[in-house]
Order: structure tokens, then sequence, then C-alpha cells
């Protein structure tokens, strides 16, 4: 069995490993940014924190169409290609965006943001996993992962440094604006960037009528994860996401004004928000380094537990106010506990992409990924709308997460182990059952 992975030269591996780091990078910045300018946005276009919470949401749902989209564009026409088309639609709508005259345009441009928002994680990561070394898949995609808290601290630093900058009307607009810059990496990927060889070797084996007849008479890979062995994946996929994404932005989106509400003032809610970045950013390459030795279940479910912890922290010390060091401030120490719970994400990726096989693969990895952050968009909305039936407290209508969390610790146990194994370009029973016969991989059905 040939290992592509092999076959790529050491500056054609970084080439990937840059492009999918700035692109999910900037990707997090996009849909961060909203969060930490939405007092700016509201006070200049109107709107109500409802509906702010509703552009978030909007632009996360539409990230579930861009991630069937262009998951299904990744299998049929290539990972690069479809790396470049996310990154230009949402490049475009986060440049529209800074020119939004009211909540309507405003909701619109994000949708078309989040469209390519959606396909950009799937593209990236799946090319990423097809040409790394598979023995170190874990910790590879925990760097790009990585990238998010860089996308994270980049939105808290722009943000503050735009809106006290220049004037009301146009801080927020040049902050959205810099979301727009992904453009230019679409250049350094058309000419530095390769093409997933396994990709290119089954496109030409389809093309050619090369491949068994199961395969060549497949349907649409949209519907080929839905049936067979790779439902089950699917599902459980899903509600893995589902769970994490509801969580995850049950708090991020509304740390700071809690943070706010105690008294910490705009450069000390900067500070721990740089403090977060950090902690998540060591603890990614952590976990994703250990992952491929003890394996993506325990690396995913260990996190998610602990973050479960930092929920039940938050939840008593958010009422306590800013004593004036962030050192002595409890609610800060639990944030950053719920923080590196989180960093089970940078499993994602190579969990997914080794669970499904070459022609399905983007298509699976993209659409799981884009519902669940989907139904997470749902958070920002339900957050604030729970808030009469949680004793008019925000912190207390945040804990909803904590549900969700365990649904994803649940589902991530019910996935079969996958670390290390092997990628070929025709996947049958036969060959996952020998996959699992030896060190290499686990037994997976495919087709």
């Amino acid at each position: 069995m040939a290992d592509f992975a092999s076959n790529y030269t050491r500056k054609e591996r970084v080439s990937v490993l840059v492009s999918t780091f700035l692109g999910y990078g900037l990707d997090f910045y996009n849909i961060m940014i909203v969060a930490f300018l939405m007092g700016a946005i509201q006070k200049d276009l109107n709107i109500s924190l409802t509906q702010a919470g509703l552009i978030t949401s909007v632009t996360l749902v539409g990230s579930i169409f861009g991630g069937i989209i262009f998951g299904w564009f990744g299998d049929k026409f290539g990972r690069k290609a479809s790396l470049q088309a996310t990154l230009g639609l949402f490049s475009a709508g986060a440049v529209l965006s800074a020119f939004s005259w009211d909540f309507n345009s405003l909701l619109i441009f994000r949708l078309i943001a989040g469209i390519g928002l959606g396909g950009e994680w799937g593209a990236g990561e799946v090319l990423f996993n097809e040409v790394w070394d598979r023995k170190k898949r874990g910790f590879g995609s925990s760097l790009i992962q990585a990238a998010s808290t860089g996308g994270f601290g980049m939105a808290v630093i722009v943000a503050v440094w735009a809106t006290t900058t220049f004037s009301p009307e146009w801080g927020w607009r040049i902050a959205l604006l810099i979301g727009g810059c992904p453009i230019l990496l679409m250049i350094y990927i058309r000419y530095s960037m390769p093409e997933s060889r396994l990709w290119l070797a089954y496109n030409d084996l389809r093309k050619s009528g090369g491949l068994p007849a199961e395969k060549q008479n497949a349907k649409s890979p949209l519907v080929e994860i839905f049936r067979g062995a790779s439902l089950r994946y699917t599902v459980l996929g899903i509600l893995l996401l589902s769970g994490y994404m509801f969580a995850y932005y049950s708090i991020a989106v509304f740390i700071p004004r809690v943070m706010s509400s105690a008294g910490a003032p705009p450069d000390m809610i900067r500070t721990v928000s740089l403090l977060f970045a950090a902690t998540a950013a060591v603890m990614f390459v952590l976990v994703g380094f250990y992952s491929d030795k003890i394996g993506r279940k325990a690396a995913v479910a260990g996190p998610i537990i602990l973050s479960i912890v930092g929920f039940a922290g938050i939840y008593y010390t958010a009422k306590e106010s800013f004593p004036g060091s962030l050192f002595v401030w409890p609610l800060v120490g639990w944030y950053l506990l719920w923080g590196a719970g989180q960093t089970c994400a940078g499993m994602f990726g190579p969990w997914f992409a080794e669970l499904f096989p070459v022609e399905s693969r983007s298509s699976a990895v993209s659409t799981i990924y884009m519902i669940g952050r989907g139904v997470g968009s749902i958070a920002p909305y339900a957050v604030p709308a729970i808030i009469p039936l949680a004793g008019g407290e925000l912190s207390h209508a945040m804990m909803i997460g904590v549900p969700s969390a365990a649904i994803a610790l649940v589902a991530a146990l019910c996935l079969p182990e996958t670390a290390g194994r092997p990628f070929s370009i025709v996947e049958s029973k036969d060959h996952s059952k020998n996959a699992q016969s030896g060190p290499e991989g686990a037994a997976l059905e495919t087709v």
C-alpha cells in the first residue's frame, strides 16, 4: 500500500501547515471579532442585544451551508481548490460587512462570510491530514487548531485598537475590514501549496473507471456519509461537535460581559482574554502531542471533563466583584480551566479524517464540523433568551452549555479509536480489519 504522505517534500508540507494555520486563525478572527465589537455595533447601528446575538448566530448558521457545499466541492474538485474558494468568499463577506448601513445589511453580509468560513476548516484539515505523517497527525492538527487562539487574541487586540483609535462610526468597521485579508493568503496557496496526491490518485481512478464497482457506482459523498458504517460515525460526530460548540459559545461570547458587570475595566478584560488565548495555545500543543500516543478518544474525553469542572467554577464565582488584581480573582482561574478543556477541538480534524475514506472525507469532515458549529450558533441567541428563566442572571443562563458538554462526552466515548490509521486510495472492510490486526490503526467499515 503506497504511503502518499511520504511523497511530499519538506517545503510542500510546510506550505500546507502555514496555509491551513493562517486560514483557520483568520477564520476564528472573523467569528470572534463581532463579539468584541458588539457594544460599538449596537450603538452605531442602534440594534438590540438580541439582534447582536443573532448576527453571530447567522454567521455560524451560514457556515453549515458552507461546510456542506465546500465539503462536497473538496471531494469533487480537490482540497486545494475548495480551500481557495472558501477563503475568497469569507474575505468578500468580511469586507462587505465593514460597509454595512443597518442591521439587515450586516446580517446579510455576515451570512456571506459565514458560508465561506464554513468550508475553510474542513478543506484545510482534510488536506493537511492527507499530507502529514500519520503518526503525527494529532500533533500537527493541534498546531492548526491552536491558530484559533491566535485569531482570538488578534480579535481582542484589533477590537480594542480600532475602537479606541478611530471614531465610533469607523472603529468597528476597520476591525471587520481587516477580516478580509485572507484574500492575500489565496495568492500564496495558489503558487506554493500542493494538492492532495491521495485525492489526485483516487480521482484519476474514478475518471478512468478503475475503481471497484461499489466505489465507481457510489452516490454523492453527501449521501454516502449517511449510509452503512459511515452513518454511525456521522451521527456521533454531529452529536460530539454540536455539544462541544454549543457549550463553547455559551461561555465564549458572553464572558467579557460577565467580567465587565463584575467591575473589570476593558484593559483587564483584554488581558484576561490574551492570557486565555496563551493558555489554550499551550494546551492545544500538549493535547495534540499526547493524542498520538494515548489516542483520540482520551484526548477528547479528558478535556471535556475538565471543561465541565470549569463550568461549575464559573457558575459559583461569576458574581464576585473584580478585586483589582487578576491573580486573586477566582473567576479568571476557572475561566482558564474551562478554556483548557476546549483544546479537545484539536482532535476533531484528524479523528474525523481517519473515520472516512478519501472519496467522502472532505464532505464528512466539513459537514460534521459545520453542522456542529451551526448548532453552536443557537447559543448566542439562546443564552440571552433564557435569562428571565435563570433568575435574571446572565452567568446562570450560560450554564445551558453544561448538558451540551455532557452529550459531547458521551458521543466521544462511543466513537472508535483511529489514531495513526493509514490512508489508502481504495478502502474496504477487509482493509479496515487488516488495519486493526496490526499496530497501524483501528477497525473501520468504510464501505
